[in-house]
Formats: structure tokens, C-alpha cells, sequence
């Protein structure tokens, strides 16, 4: 691929963007995204893999990686490290751009017992993945293999409602949908998901297109946490959405291009990306606010699993756990500049801005006093994941919330 700005490079605004605008990028409508869903029941594996997957297996020597461009530097620096550790060869690739395509290359192979050309991969938690666990298409984790996850992972990150004691996955990296406000036209703090619906703001907002993150929403607003959620709150949600909407409230619904109208004052707030509030503010010198609401608000998770036919499982495992490794993690975390998994990870950090000097100190003294890189215990307590949805229940649910954003 045509790389970027070096100055862009160093985080992932633009990336992220481009990654997490689902609809705008595969094209797919509400009927569109109900088809995708249909069309992959009965076509799962024989047989959900169990803890006998490992039984016969070991390590290679190599394995294959696909993950999101920008999430690891052009040097593939833990990389090195890792096959210098272990003597095992990664080839690393930029694969995976977008959930739904992505899912939409794999699931044939998988369905058909064939490797994907890969063994390690990293998708976001959400409809894919649950179509991935449901469809026997995972190979569950073998976590005596995972003793630095175990370790060094943040509890936060041990039993999510999208993959209970991480039979699955574990995290490679996180993000937090808040708000963001631009203070140059908004007279007031900020601290309400109810602020997004203040007639006050008439035509200054902006909102999600995506229907997993604008029900979040919805769904706080009314007191109702995601994970536990139903078609009831999911009706009530709607209405609160389409108030807001119908009253003229909501300039537009962003897909992928919410920061310059937010810089430039075309919406003073704004759903928004943890991360590309960071970026934008430490690379333009901006000052936005970013606020976890006092209703909560939504971790979302790119996390990393292993496909049934992987050919090198064991060597992606070993990969896995290396990356939780604190010192690793933090090296990764001074690049992507995102939320890492691994808390331990900010004091690694610490330490090496109080040995840095110049512009080097001032980057890593701002990430590590960021809030949006390192949540607060406070924080954490009002983050939610998406509502946990099957192939039966997004049938419902997904239509319902794209009649907001795409009337």
C-alpha cells in the first residue's frame, strides 16, 4: 500500500477512520447487511472446535499475521524481537481493511474447511465476530500457553460480554466512542450523552452512522446497559434516535469524516473516536474535548484469534502472549496510540519520558497523561461493549437503527 504523512503515521486518525466507516466502505444497505447475515447460517463447521484442537499440534517455526494497516511501525520492531526471542519467522501483512469484507473473503474458506493463508488475525469485537464463534470457525484458546495475558491483561479485558473468559480472543488494541466538543463554540463543559440532544445545539451535532455505535447510545441514554439489552430497549432507543433526529438536533451522521467539521466549527460536538481526538489535537494542535459521558459510553475491541484451519496455531499463540509482555506492549502502545490491553504499559512509558528529552519527552509525557491512551478507573466504570447480537437477532436490530441514519 502508498504509505502516508510520517507525521500522520505515527498514530492511526485517518487509518481508523477509513477502518471503522463499515457502510460507507463495503456499500452495503440494511437489506444488504440482513443478506450477509442470512447467508451464512448452516455453513459453519461440522463441529465447534473444543480444547482436543491442540492435541496434535506444535510449533512450526513460522506463522502468517493479518492485521489492520498502521497497527504496527514499518520496522515491525516486536516482530523482530519476537522471532529473535524465538527463533520463529512472521510474514505480516496489511490485510484486513474493513470487518464486513473481510469477513466476506474468509467465511467461504473457512466454511469449506480451507486455510484463509493465514494464522493469527485481528478483527474488531462485533457482528463479524460473533458470526465467527457462532459458525465453529475460532479455534478456542489454549490459555495454559497465555500465562502474560493472564498476568498483565487488564480485568477489563479477561471477560467481555462479546467472548466470555476469552474462548476465543484476546485484545490487541482498544478505542473509546464518546464525545467530542470543539470549546471555541460550545460555552458550557460537556458531560451528558442529553447534551447530544439539547435543542440548543440545533443543527451542531453530529452522530454515528453505524447502527452498533448510535444504539449504544441510545440505549445509555435511556439507563440501559448494552450487554443486557433487548428488542424492548432497543424500540425505546429507536424513539429517543428519532426525536432527536426529527427535531433537526443532528446536522449530519458521520461515517468516516467528523474531525474537520468538528475543527471548523460546522458541528461544535460530536460522537467521535477516542483516538482521532487524540491524533487530531496532538498533531494539529488543536484543542478539542473528548468526555466519557456521565451515562457511559462504548470500548470498542481490535482483537486477535486464531482461524480453525490455521496451519501454525501454536506459533500464533506464542505470538499472542509475547505481545502481552508489558515492555512489548508498550512499544506498541507509543505507536498506535491507542487504548493498550496491558495497564503496565503506561508506567513502562513513564519511565522512558523521565529519560527522554525535547520533543521526545513532550509526546511521551501527553501520552501518558491522556486519558483517551490510558482511561481512569472512573472512566473504565462507565464503559460498555456493543450489544451482543447473533445472526437471529441483527436481522431486527441493524435495520432498525439504519432507518435513522439513512432516512
Amino acid at each position: 500500500m502508498n504509505r502516508i504523512d510520517p507525521a500522520l503515521a505515527r498514530g492511526l486518525t485517518r487509518a481508523r477512520l477509513s477502518r471503522r466507516s463499515i457502510l460507507q466502505m463495503s456499500g452495503l444497505t440494511a437489506a444488504g447487511l440482513a443478506l450477509t447475515a442470512c447467508g451464512v447460517r448452516g455453513q459453519g463447521a461440522d463441529e465447534a472446535p473444543d480444547a482436543s484442537f491442540w492435541e496434535d499440534k506444535q510449533s512450526n517455526g513460522t506463522l502468517r499475521f493479518a492485521n489492520w494497516p498502521l497497527y504496527m511501525d514499518t520496522d515491525r520492531t516486536q516482530l523482530q524481537q519476537f522471532t529473535e526471542r524465538t527463533g520463529i519467522e512472521v510474514a505480516y501483512d496489511e490485510a484486513v481493511q474493513e470487518n464486513h469484507s473481510w469477513f466476506g473473503k474468509i467465511q467461504p474458506k473457512l466454511a469449506q474447511g480451507e486455510s484463509i493463508g493465514y494464522d493469527l488475525m485481528v478483527i474488531t469485537n462485533g457482528i463479524e465476530l460473533t458470526k465467527l464463534i457462532e459458525l465453529g470457525f475460532l479455534a478456542p484458546l489454549d490459555h495454559d500457553q497465555l500465562p502474560n495475558f493472564a498476568e498483565h491483561a487488564g480485568e477489563l479485558y479477561k471477560n467481555t460480554s462479546y467472548d466470555p473468559g476469552n474462548t476465543y480472543t484476546v485484545p490487541y488494541t482498544s478505542g473509546i466512542t464518546g464525545i467530542a466538543y470543539n470549546p471555541d463554540y460550545v460555552d458550557r463543559e460537556i458531560t451528558s450523552i442529553a447534551d447530544l440532544w439539547d435543542p440548543k445545539f440545533k443543527g451542531k451535532v453530529g452522530m454515528m452512522g453505524d447502527p452498533q455505535e448510535i444504539a449504544n447510545f441510545g440505549l445509555l441514554l435511556n439507563g440501559v446497559n448494552p450487554a443486557d439489552s433487548g428488542p424492548d430497549d432497543w424500540e425505546k432507543a429507536l424513539a429517543k434516535l428519532e426525536q432527536q433526529r426529527d427535531k433537526g438536533i443532528v446536522r449530519r451522521y458521520y461515517e468516516q469524516d467528523y474531525i474537520q467539521p468538528l475543527t471548523n466549527g460546522d458541528v461544535w460536538m460530536s460522537m467521535a473516536w477516542s483516538g482521532d481526538i487524540y491524533q487530531q489535537n496532538a498533531e494539529e494542535g488543536t484543542d478539542l474535548k473528548f468526555v466519557v459521558p456521565e451515562e457511559g459510553a462504548t470500548i470498542w475491541t481490535d482483537c486477535m484469534m486464531i482461524p480453525v484451519t490455521a496451519e501454525n496455531p501454536v506459533d500464533a499463540l506464542l505470538l499472542m502472549d509475547f505481545l502481552y509482555e508489558p515492555e512489548i506492549a508498550a512499544g506498541l502502545t507509543e505507536y498506535i496510540t491507542y487504548i493498550p490491553p496491558v495497564p503496565e504499559a503506561r508506567e513502562i512509558l513513564k519511565d522512558k519520558a523521565g529519560e527522554a528529552s525535547g520533543e521526545e519527552k513532550k509526546e511521551l509525557d501527553g501520552l501518558v497523561e491522556s486519558p483517551l491512551v490510558f482511561p481512569t478507573e472512573a472512566d473504565y466504570a462507565k464503559l460498555h461493549n456493543y450489544v451482543p447480537l447473533t445472526t437471529d437477532n441483527e436481522d431486527s436490530f441493524t435495520p432498525m437503527f439504519l432507518s435513522v441514519t439513512q432516512s
